[in-house]
C-alpha cells in the first residue's frame, strides 16, 4: 500500500497546522484587591470562633485532653515515632538554645503567614483570594478538631518526664506564658504551627516556585517541626495532622489560579508520572483502534487525511501544543508552548505490508504496538503520538494513539481520542457521577487514610527482571455477555475481569515460576466527571489481593468479590486521590520524587487491572468505520502485567501488556482470559455479523473474519 502524501499532503497539513496554531485567547483580567476591612473582619470572625470553642469547653476538657494525650503517646510508641522525649531532653539542657526555640515557636509561623497574606493582597490579588480561602479552611478544620478532640501537649502531661521549656525559659508571648495564659492549652491536634508553616510553603510554591524560596520555606517547615517537638508543645502525630489539614484546606479551596501569561505549573498528581518514567518503564497511556476500510477496497485513511483531522482538533487540546520545561531538581515543571509541531514525529505512518504486498497480519500489528509501548517519549516536544498503520490485514487499517501519563489518565485519553473521531460524542461517558457532600468527603478521606496505612506493602511478588521489551495483544468479547455473566453471579464486571486475570495468569506462567498465594493488584478508579476536560490525572487507585493458584473458578470469583468490597465504599479512593493530588503538592520536589518511586511499582503492587467506560455509538476515523478500540496501559516499574478493559460500542475490548521476560506470549494470556470468562458464564456466540471474542494479535485469525472463540 503506498504511503501517499507528497506535496499535496504537506500543503494540507501545513494549512491545518497553521489554522490550529493561530488560535489566540485574550489575557484574563487580573482582579482588583478585595476590601481590606472585609478581609480583617473575616480574620476576626475566625479568631472569635476559636475563642468561643475554648470558652464553651471549660475546665472539664482538661481530663479528656490528658486521657487523649496518653492514648496518643501509646500509639506513637507502638509506631516507633515517639521522638518527643529525647528531643526535649536534649533541648532542655541547652538554656540559650531553648529560649531561641521558644521564640521561634511563638512568632515565626504567625509572621510568615500574615506577611505572605499581606504581600499577596498588595501585589498578587490574582492569587490572594484562593490563598485566603485555603487559610480560612485550614483554621476552621483546626478549630473543629480542637472542639471534637481536645489533646494536651507533652509538656503538660505529668509523670512522663517532659520539661516545659516555655516556663523554664520565661519566653514572652509563647503559649503558656503570662501574655497568652488564657489561650487554649489543650489544642495540640493538629499542630497549626506546622500547618501554617507548611501552608506558606505551598503558597510560595504556587506564586514563585524558585529553588531559593522553596529551599527557605522547606527549611522553615523542617525547623518548625523540630521546634514543636523539642519544646514539647506537640506530638509527632500532631505534625502529621497539620499536614493533613493543609491538604484538606487546599482541596476545599478549589482550583488554584494561574495568572494570565504565566506558564502553567504541572500539578503533583501529573508530575508523579514524570518521576516514575524511565527507559525501561515508559509511562504513556493510549489506545489501539482497528479500522474497517472495506468501503474503499485497497485503500486506507491517508496520512494527509489523519493529520488534517488531528490538526483541526488541536485548539481543544492545549497540552498537545506544549512541552515540559527542562528538568530541575527543585522546581516543578511547567507547560511551555512550542512554536510548531513536528508532524513526521507526532503523526507517522507505519506500513506493515510485506515486500510482496500482502498485509503483515495481526502478529505484526501487535509487535508494532509492543514497540510503541516500550519506547520512551523525548521531553523536548509535546508528549503524544498518533501512529497511522496500514497493512494490518485485508480491508483493515489501524491507529495507535499514545499520550504520556503526565498529560492525562486512561479515561482522559479516551476523551482526547474522541476529539479526532466522528461524529462528536452526544452524551457523557459512563453516565453522570454523584459527588458526595463536603462532610462525607472529609469523613471518607480520613477513614481512607487510616485504611491505606494498614494495607502495607505487597507480600507476594512475581519475579520480574525489567526491560523495555513488551508483548501485547487485544481480545474482544461482547459487553452484554460479560454483564449478564456478572449479574447472574451477583458480582460486578470488574470482579469478573479481576478473577479472570488471576486465573489466566496461573495457567500461562512458565513452569517452575514461583507463584505467590496472593497478587497485589492496583485497580485505578475514575474520579473525574466523565464529561469534563480530558486533561490531568483524575483517577485514584486501590489495592486488591487476587488469589492465585489452581482452584475452582467460581470460588475464586466469590473471594475476589469479597476483597473488592473496598472498591465500592469510596473511602480508599478518596484517600488515594487526596494523597496524590493534595499531599503531593505539599512535598518538596525531591521528597515527591522519592515518594513516587517508592510507592509506584513492585513494592506495593505487581499488576494493574483497569475497567473504563467508552462510547456506545458508532464512530469513524475520517471515512473509515471503527471496528473496535482498546486501551494500551503502561507497566509500572518492576511489574509484568497491565490489563485494561474498555467498553466500546457493544464490545468489551481488553488490551493486555506484559513483560516478555515473565510472560512472553500476551496472546496466550488473552486466550486463557477469554476461556475463564466463558467458564464463568460469558459465553460468546459466534456470528458473522456480530463479533464474539478474538485476539487481535499474535493469533492466526484475520481481523476481518467473523470473530470466533480463540483455541484454548
Amino acid at each position: 500500500m503506498p504511503r501517499g502524501g507528497g506535496a499535496r499532503e504537506d500543503s494540507v497539513t501545513r494549512a491545518a497546522t497553521a489554522s490550529a496554531g493561530t488560535v489566540r485567547t485574550a489575557p484574563a483580567a487580573v482582579p482588583g484587591r478585595p476590601a481590606l476591612l472585609r478581609e480583617l473582619l473575616i480574620g476576626l470572625a475566625v479568631f472569635a470562633l476559636y475563642v468561643l470553642v475554648h470558652l464553651l469547653g471549660g475546665p472539664s476538657r482538661v481530663p479528656a485532653a490528658e486521657g487523649n494525650a496518653r492514648a496518643l503517646l501509646r500509639l506513637e510508641q507502638a509506631l516507633h515515632v515517639d521522638v518527643e522525649r529525647p528531643l526535649n531532653s536534649w533541648l532542655a539542657g541547652r538554656h540559650g538554645l531553648a529560649v531561641v526555640a521558644n521564640y521561634e515557636y511563638a512568632y515565626t509561623y504567625v509572621l510568615s503567614a500574615f506577611l505572605l497574606l499581606a504581600w499577596l493582597w498588595w501585589r498578587r490579588s490574582d492569587v490572594y483570594r484562593w490563598a485566603r480561602t485555603s487559610f480560612v479552611w485550614l483554621n476552621l478544620l483546626g478549630i473543629a478538631c480542637f472542639a471534637l478532640y481536645p489533646l494536651a501537649p507533652p509538656r503538660l502531661l505529668e509523670g512522663e518526664g517532659f520539661v516545659d521549656t516555655v516556663l523554664q525559659g520565661g519566653t514572652v508571648g509563647s503559649w503558656g506564658s503570662p501574655l497568652v495564659a488564657h489561650a487554649n492549652q489543650v489544642a495540640a491536634m493538629p499542630s497549626l504551627h506546622v500547618a501554617w508553616a507548611l501552608w506558606v510553603s505551598v503558597v510560595l510554591a504556587l506564586v514563585h516556585g524558585g529553588w531559593r524560596s522553596q529551599t527557605v520555606s522547606a527549611v522553615h517547615v523542617a525547623l518548625t517541626v523540630l521546634v514543636v517537638l523539642a519544646t514539647a508543645n506537640h506530638w509527632s502525630l500532631d505534625a502529621v495532622g497539620g499536614a493533613v489539614a493543609v491538604g484538606l484546606a487546599v482541596r476545599l479551596a478549589g482550583a488554584r489560579p494561574t495568572a494570565a501569561g504565566r506558564p502553567v505549573r504541572v500539578p503533583a498528581a501529573d508530575t508523579f508520572f514524570v518521576h516514575v518514567d524511565t527507559s525501561e518503564y515508559p509511562q504513556h497511556v493510549g489506545g489501539v483502534v482497528l479500522l474497517d476500510t472495506s468501503e474503499r477496497p485497497g485503500s486506507a485513511p491517508s496520512l494527509e487525511e489523519v493529520r488534517a483531522r488531528v490538526a483541526a482538533a488541536l485548539p481543544d487540546l492545549p497540552r498537545f501544543q506544549q512541552r515540559l520545561s527542562p528538568p530541575s531538581r527543585w522546581r516543578r515543571a511547567r507547560w511551555e508552548p512550542v512554536d510548531e509541531l513536528d508532524w513526521d514525529y507526532h503523526v507517522p505512518l507505519d506500513d506493515l505490508h510485506t515486500p510482496d504486498g500482502t498485509p503483515g497480519g495481526p502478529a505484526a500489528f501487535d509487535a508494532l504496538v509492543a514497540r510503541i509501548s516500550g519506547t520512551q517519549m523525548p521531553r523536548d516536544r509535546p508528549l503524544w503520538r498518533l501512529h497511522v498503520v496500514h497493512g494490518v490485514d485485508v480491508d483493515r487499517a489501524a491507529v495507535v494513539f499514545v499520550v504520556h501519563h503526565v498529560v492525562s489518565d486512561g479515561i482522559g485519553t479516551v476523551l482526547q481520542s474522541l476529539r479526532f473521531l466522528d461524529p462528536p460524542r452526544p452524551q457523557p461517558l459512563g453516565g453522570v457521577r454523584r459527588t458526595p457532600g463536603l462532610l462525607a468527603r472529609l469523613a471518607g478521606t480520613v477513614l481512607g487514610l487510616a485504611q491505606l496505612a494498614t494495607d502495607g506493602p505487597a507480600r507476594g511478588r512475581l519475579p520480574v527482571e525489567g526491560s523495555s521489551a513488551r508483548s501485547f495483544t487485544t481480545v474482544v468479547v461482547p459487553l452484554d455477555d460479560v454483564r449478564e455473566a456478572a449479574r447472574a453471579r451477583g458480582v460486578r464486571l470488574t470482579d469478573l475481569l479481576l478473577s479472570g486475570v488471576a486465573a489466566a495468569l496461573g495457567r500461562v506462567l512458565p513452569e517452575g515460576t514461583t507463584v505467590p498465594r496472593r497478587m497485589r493488584t492496583s485497580v485505578p478508579l475514575m474520579v473525574r466527571d466523565p464529561d469534563t476536560a480530558a486533561e490531568a490525572n483524575l483517577t485514584a487507585a486501590v489495592m486488591v489481593d487476587l488469589p492465585l493458584g489452581p482452584r475452582d473458578e467460581a470460588d475464586r470469583l466469590a473471594e475476589v468479590a469479597r476483597r473488592t468490597a473496598r472498591l465500592h465504599s469510596g473511602s480508599r479512593m478518596l484517600a488515594s486521590r487526596f494523597v496524590m493530588q493534595d499531599i503531593g503538592e505539599l512535598m518538596p520536589l525531591p521528597l515527591h520524587r522519592w515518594f513516587a518511586r517508592t510507592v509506584y511499582g513492585r513494592r506495593f503492587f505487581t499488576a494493574i487491572v483497569s475497567n473504563m467506560p467508552g462510547p456506545d455509538w458508532q464512530l469513524h476515523m475520517t471515512w473509515a468505520r471503527i471496528v473496535w478500540a482498546g486501551p494500551l496501559l503502561p507497566l509500572a516499574p518492576g511489574t509484568a502485567l497491565a490489563v485494561g478493559a474498555l467498553g466500546w460500542n457493544g464490545d468489551l475490548v481488553i488490551g493486555i501488556t506484559t513483560d516478555p521476560l515473565l510472560l512472553p506470549d500476551a496472546r496466550r494470556f488473552g486466550e486463557e482470559l477469554v476461556a475463564v470468562l466463558g467458564e464463568l458464564g460469558a459465553h460468546p456466540q459466534a456470528s458473522a455479523s456480530s463479533s464474539s471474542s478474538r485476539t487481535s494479535g499474535s493469533s492466526s485469525e484475520a481481523p476481518n473474519s467473523s470473530r470466533r472463540r480463540p483455541s484454548r
